[in-house]
């Protein structure tokens, strides 16, 4: 299976940064969850994060468990849509970072993600519309992430003005979590659909210098060549 890209993703909350299953079996609604449920819960969320790069399938059924014992358990729902996501299973990977969501009007690391799962199916203005919630938080830790791909959003949607804001924005956070090279290429490409060839040009050769013979490199080259020396 060839899993689907989604940049920058997972650098929160796993530190590296959905099948619809029958979560509720054993469990009636509105039933209280007993505390003892919650840290079992939790228990089978850390031993998914522990399988997540060597046996996907092992962490699904772990973050499934997680859910099974605890459905408020909003990192083993971003869990399951992370996997499925991968899959390529969008609608229902759509469905567990919404539930995510619900339980915490505030994770902005879901939001960021639903962003990339909805952008995937084509629909870029609820997109636009997560990666903005995510940022409504003050507390994100990561806001260069949900700013990139609010950026590339805009830009698809020809809004290159707020295309480039948000990139210029992102460029602010320190420590990065964007790809500096990525970013620039990025922002190079909405100065120069802008019209701003300096601040083009400046962005595009920042690039060739950070990812010296990589891809965004040969990107950033070949657009150089379309701008007036």
């Amino acid at each position: 299976m060839t899993p689907i890209r989604f940049a920058c993703s997972m650098v929160r909350p796993f530190a590296r940064p959905l099948l619809v299953l029958a979560f509720f079996i054993g469990w009636l609604p509105g039933c209280a969850t007993s505390e003892g449920s919650v840290q079992k819960s939790k228990g089978y969320y850390q031993e998914g994060i522990a399988s997540l790069d060597q046996d996907q399938q092992k962490a699904f059924v772990s973050f499934q468990k997680a859910v099974q014992l605890d459905p408020n358990n909003k990192e083993a729902r971003y869990g399951l849509g992370h996997i499925l996501a991968l899959q390529g299973k969008l609608p229902q990977a759509e469905e567990e970072l919404r539930a995510a969501t619900k339980l915490d009007e505030s994770y902005s690391e879901a939001y960021t993600y639903l962003g990339q799962v909805l952008e995937k199916q084509g629909r870029w203005k609820e997109a636009i519309a997560s990666f903005r919630q995510a940022l409504t938080n003050p507390l994100y830790g990561t806001p260069d992430l949900a700013r990139f791909h609010l950026g590339r959003a805009l830009a698809h949607e020809g809004d290159y003005q707020g295309a480039m804001e948000a990139f210029e924005d992102a460029l602010v956070v320190n420590p990065p979590n964007v790809p500096p090279a990525l970013l620039q290429l990025e922002l190079g490409r909405a100065y120069y659909k802008l019209g701003f060839e300096r601040r083009s040009r400046e962005a595009l050769t920042k690039v060739t210098t950070l990812d010296k013979g990589g891809e965004y490199a040969a990107v950033a080259k070949e657009l150089l060549t379309r701008i007036k020396p």
